[in-house]
């Protein structure tokens, strides 16, 4: 066993230089033996896990918590606080307070509940695609249909009025953007708690069958105190869900048209079509800012000795191109078994969302090569602009047909 890896000269996090590829450099961190260190964007040393069996093995242990409102985690800067009103989430408890919690809402994302859902998915891609077709070419599948889909899917699903869409959308783009200041992340999550506040006390007493109005019956939900646990449930599915599924939609469409012979397979056969959407997951990866962990006890990972206090960062977008676990890993392949993948982590914090965002992107990939079969890019894909913030996305598809 290791007892400390060197300390190397890295940053991290680490941005892309092609599309369809994670950080040149996590191939290097991959192989080198035991947990390498890098500086974190706290100024913080931590160690990376980047194999798939040291991710599964980080994210899984109990000994590594989520608790971002630590003064030791790796994600603070030294002698920083979080800011005013901040609470640990859903995503952020650690036991004994986690497996409750967790459990209060799991029900509201199996697949039975997922489904029940579908039909007014699909009513919302039908009407924004009904929007692209009758309006201008080129048309921006970013602004039109990516962005626009996942917050009215998400208002659908907590029951918010489709008017507070906008608001809503440009407060967790504040809130997820690395670089915003601190003080407009704050008024950002002021703004988002208050207008869920407002609203978890209105489905508290109209008890409404939308998931808000169920879970108001619920114990831990109950009450003045305990209302904030249904904000804090709000901000998590909003800030974690809402420019996810919009970029995994974009990057969706993206790499199709950039793979016509992997398209062609999906639009002669729509039964791949599940598989298809946890390959473009795995082949991107876009998000594991919130894998972070801090150690609170010593841990030995991948032959590293982390010690109590010590950070390590889960690298999904690593493990998910480790060739140990997927034959030839930087090919794009819908046939692909890929059933392991780590894009919605691994372990107790695994996504909550995860059905819902499979079904989001089954349903638009589907329908929208099934309505618009001759959909190219309008831009070359070397002049679209790619953006490695707290995830990585395009900020514009132009499209034509």
């Amino acid at each position: 066993m290791r007892d400390q890896s060197p300390l190397r000269a890295e940053t991290w996090p680490m941005s892309r230089t092609c599309p369809f590829s994670p950080p040149p450099e996590y191939a290097g961190l991959r192989e080198r033996p035991g947990l390498p260190r890098v500086t974190g964007p706290s100024g913080r040393t931590v160690f990376v896990a980047a194999r798939h069996e040291d991710v599964r093995a980080v994210l899984g242990d109990a000994r590594f918590s989520s608790d971002r409102s630590h003064p030791d985690f790796p994600w603070m800067r030294v002698g920083e606080t979080v800011f005013p009103g901040f609470r640990p989430s859903l995503i952020e408890m650690d036991p004994p307070e986690h497996g409750p919690a967790r459990r209060a809402v799991a029900g509201e994302f199996t697949i039975h509940r997922m489904r029940e859902l579908r039909p007014k998915i699909q009513r919302i891609v039908d009407g924004l695609l009904d929007d692209v077709l009758a309006g201008a070419k080129p048309a921006d599948l970013v602004s039109a249909l990516a962005v626009p889909l996942s917050g009215l899917v998400l208002c659908e699903l907590l029951g918010i009025p489709t008017g507070y869409r906008e608001e809503l959308t440009t407060n967790t783009a504040v809130l997820v953007a690395h670089d915003s200041a601190d003080a407009d992340r704050a008024e950002s999550f002021r703004s988002l708690s208050e207008y869920f506040d407002a609203l978890c006390a209105t489905k508290m007493t109209e008890r409404p069958g939308d998931l808000l109005g169920r879970l108001a019956g619920h114990r831990l939900f109950s009450g003045d105190e305990s209302r904030w646990a249904m904000v804090e449930l709000c901000i998590l599915l909003v800030v974690a869900g809402l420019e996810t599924t919009a970029t995994m939609t974009a990057l969706g469409i993206l790499a199709l048209l950039e793979h016509p012979g992997q398209l062609a397979l999906l639009t002669a056969d729509p039964g791949l079509t599940p598989g298809a959407v946890d390959e473009l997951l795995r082949f991107f990866s876009i998000a594991e800012l919130s894998l972070m962990r801090r150690a609170t006890a010593d841990v030995e990972i991948g032959g590293t000795l982390v010690r109590t206090g010590e950070g390590v960062a889960a690298l999904s977008a690593a493990a998910n191109r480790d060739p140990a676990v997927f034959a030839d890993p930087d090919t794009f392949d819908v046939t692909r078994d890929n059933r392991r993948h780590l894009a919605f982590g691994s372990g107790p914090h695994q996504c909550l969302g995860k059905n819902l965002a499979r079904m989001e992107l089954r349903i638009v990939l589907d329908t929208l090569f099934r309505r618009i079969p001759t959909l190219r890019l309008a831009t070359p894909r070397d002049e679209l602009r790619f953006v490695n913030g707290s995830g990585f996305s395009v900020s514009a598809l132009p499209v034509t047909w």
